[in-house]
C-alpha cells in the first residue's frame, strides 16, 4: 500500500518500530520534543505520587490531547490503532504513568469518532460535541469504567433526563480531568435495564474526584476514585447501549479498537527496562557467559512481545475498516487476537523486567531505582479490561472449542 494523506497505512516491518500512517508520523514527531522532559521528571512524580499536570498542559498546547480527534474537529486525525499503540509505547519508555493516562485520552477520540459515524442520532451529536471539546478546547476526558462494589446507575429524572449515582475506582487523571465518560446501567421505570455511557463535566453537581491516589504502581497517573451522588445528566448526554446481560459479540470490535493500544504501555516498560539493564552490562564489559545468555534471552523475549502485539494491531486495523462485515463475526475476529497479544505482553513484559533486575542486582530492589518503578508499573497490565486473566482464559478457551458463539459449538 502507498502513503496517502487520508491515513491509508503504508508497508511496515511488523515489529512495532515505525508509524504506518502520515498522521502517526506527525504524532511521533511532536512527542519526540516532549519525551526527554517526561523521562527526567518520571522518578520525582513516582516518588511523590504527583500528576505531571504541567507536562499535560505542554502536550495539550502541541495538540497531543487531540491526537485521535479528526482534523475537522481540530485534531491530528490519527486513526490507526497501530500508530496509537506505538505512540503510547514511546511515551511509556519515558514515563508509564503518563502513557497510561494519555491512552485514555487517545481511546476516547477513537471511540467517539466511531460513534459519530455509526451511532444513533443522539449518539452522533454527542460524539461530535465531545470531539470538538477535545480537538479545539483541550478537554481532558477521563473514562470512569470500573465499579467499586455497587453498580453505577442512571435513574430517570422528572425533567426527562437522568440522575447518576455510583462510585468508580482506578479512574486515571480524575482530579485533573475536565470531563468524564462514565459506564453505567439504566434503572428505568419500565422496560429492561440498558448499558449506557454518561458524559459529565468535572464540575457537575454531586461529582467528587479527590486527589488521594496512593497506588503501588502508576503512581503519577492520579488513578483515584470518583463518586457520583445524584448527578444530573441531560438525556442528550447519554449514550444508550443494549440490554444488560445480553450477549453482544459486535461490541467486541469497539472494545478492541479502544483498548488494544493500552498494551503499548507495557511494551514500553519492557523496552525501557531492557535498555537500562543492557546499557549497564555493556559499560561493565567482560561479562560471563550466563550474563551474556540472559541479555540474548531478553532480546528474544522483547522481539516475541513486539511481533505478537504488532500482529494483533494489524488485525485490529484491518477489521476496523470492514464495517460492512457481519458485526458479531467481526467482533470475534478482533477480540481473540487482542487477547492472545494481551496475555503475551502481560507475561513477557513482567518477565523482562524481572530478568533486568537479575542483571542489575540488589540495587534494583531499592524504592527509587528505575527498575523498581518498572517492576511496580508493569503489574498493572493484569488488571486492565478487557479482559482480566480469568476472563481472557474463559474467552479464549471458548474460542478454541467453538463455543464462543450464541448457541454453543459450531
Amino acid at each position: 500500500m502507498t502513503d496517502q494523506a487520508g491515513g491509508t497505512p503504508r508497508a511496515g516491518t511488523g515489529d512495532l518500530s515505525r508509524p504506518l500512517t502520515p498522521e502517526g508520523d506527525a504524532l511521533l514527531d511532536i512527542l519526540s520534543r516532549h519525551l526527554p522532559d517526561l523521562a527526567s521528571g518520571a522518578a520525582e512524580h513516582d516518588r511523590d505520587g504527583s500528576f505531571p499536570l504541567d507536562a499535560f498542559r505542554r502536550l495539550g498546547a502541541d495538540g497531543v490531547l487531540g491526537a485521535t480527534v479528526p482534523r475537522e474537529f481540530g485534531g491530528l486525525g490519527v486513526s490507526s490503532v497501530h500508530d496509537v499503540c506505538l505512540a503510547v509505547k514511546r511515551i511509556a519508555e519515558a514515563d508509564a504513568s503518563v502513557a497510561l493516562s494519555l491512552h485514555m485520552q487517545f481511546s476516547r477520540g477513537i471511540t467517539m469518532s466511531y460513534e459519530r459515524e455509526h451511532g444513533t442520532d443522539t449518539g452522533r451529536a454527542l460524539a461530535g460535541r465531545l470531539l470538538r471539546l477535545m480537538g479545539r478546547e483541550g478537554a481532558l476526558v477521563s473514562g470512569a469504567l470500573k465499579d467499586a462494589g455497587v453498580t453505577t446507575e442512571l435513574v430517570p429524572a422528572a425533567d426527562g433526563g437522568w440522575r447518576l449515582t455510583g462510585r468508580k475506582i482506578l479512574v486515571s487523571m480524575a482530579p485533573f480531568a475536565t470531563h468524564f465518560v462514565v459506564a453505567a446501567q439504566t434503572r428505568p421505570t419500565a422496560g429492561p435495564s440498558l448499558l449506557a455511557s454518561a458524559f459529565l463535566p468535572a464540575d457537575a453537581p454531586g461529582l467528587k474526584a479527590p486527589d488521594n491516589w496512593n497506588g503501588m504502581g502508576m503512581r503519577a497517573s492520579a488513578s483515584t476514585e470518583v463518586v457520583f451522588q445524584d448527578c444530573p445528566v441531560p438525556a442528550t448526554d447519554v449514550f444508550l447501549r443494549g440490554p444488560v446481560g445480553l450477549r453482544n459479540d459486535a461490541a467486541m470490535a469497539g472494545q478492541t479498537v479502544s483498548s488494544i493500544g493500552l498494551l503499548g504501555v507495557y511494551a514500553g516498560i519492557a523496552q525501557a527496562a531492557r535498555d537500562f539493564a543492557v546499557a549497564g552490562v555493556a559499560r561493565r564489559g567482560g561479562q560471563p557467559a550466563a550474563v551474556r545468555t540472559l541479555v540474548a534471552e531478553l532480546d528474544v523475549k522483547l522481539y516475541t512481545l513486539r511481533t505478537a502485539l504488532a500482529a494483533a494491531l494489524t488485525n485490529a486495523d484491518h477489521h476496523a475498516r470492514r464495517t460492512a462485515d457481519d458485526p458479531g463475526e467481526r467482533g470475534r475476529l478482533m477480540m481473540a487476537p487482542f487477547q492472545y497479544a494481551k496475555l503475551v505482553v502481560n507475561r513477557t513484559a513482567a518477565s523482562i523486567v524481572e530478568d533486568c533486575m537479575t542483571l542489575v542486582g540488589g540495587a534494583s530492589f531499592t524504592a527509587n531505582h528505575p527498575l523498581s518503578r518498572h517492576y511496580r508499573d508493569v503489574r498493572a497490565g493484569w488488571f486492565m479490561q478487557p479482559f482480566t486473566y480469568a476472563d481472557a482464559v474463559d474467552h479464549l478457551s471458548a474460542h478454541a472449542l467453538g463455543t464462543d458463539r450464541e448457541g454453543g459449538a459450531t
